[in-house]
């Protein structure tokens, strides 16, 4: 059966100094899988990328998993995905799962996370694609880099209309629908009592 909607969730290989970012990453995994979704990620075990998966799976959703070799053992490549795609380099790694994805999120992580959310977010701003991009910022983690965004704006680097492409929240139930809806998709084709 196809899935409701694919949404593509970066975040960290760590699960964090806080166990409110692996509460939102269960919470993130339970929402796509009790609306029959999909999620595309990075394909490992560990931290924040592994609880997402998990609760993904054990919700009823679909999981599928794209990690380079080089990274296999270090992340821990997840074999319970329904697909788990092993690929040469990062550059395959993040332009398969953008492909795959009719959304993008990101959770709080490190270095990575950033640069996955910083790339997708200049290809809308250049055009090559029109999915739509949320900021998940649970317990404020994300509030330094939004400060740090407004000051690109007022120095002139960045303006408004490209700050409007990332829609923020601190809301799992506010920002996922509108995530999925700004898709073009339903949220709550085949929602299973939650």
């Amino acid at each position: 059966m196809k899935p409701a909607f694919s949404l593509c969730v970066y975040c960290g290989s760590r699960p964090g100094s806080l166990g409110s970012f692996s509460q939102a990453a269960t919470a993130v995994g339970e929402w796509i899988g009790a609306r029959q979704g999909q999620l595309v990620y990075g394909g490992g075990s560990n931290g924040l990328m592994g609880t997402v998966a998990m609760a993904t799976k054990a919700a009823g959703g679909r999981v599928v998993g794209i990690i380079p070799h080089a990274l296999a053992e270090k992340e821990t490549a997840n074999t319970h995905c329904d697909e788990l795609h092993m690929v040469d380099n990062m550059h395959q790694r993040k332009f398969m799962m953008a492909e795959r994805a009719d959304a993008f999120l990101a959770l709080p992580g490190g270095i990575g996370t950033f640069e996955e959310l910083f790339e997708v977010w200049t290809w809308k701003q250049l055009g090559f694609h029109n999915k739509p991009i949320g900021l998940l910022n649970v317990d404020g983690y994300y509030d330094g880099l939004q400060h740090f965004m407004q000051n690109t704006v007022d120095k002139g680097f960045v303006s408004d209309w490209q700050m409007d492409f990332v829609l923020q929240s601190n809301s799992i139930e506010t920002l996922l629908p509108r995530l999925i809806e700004a898709a073009g998709l339903s949220a709550s084709d085949g929602l299973k009592g939650i």
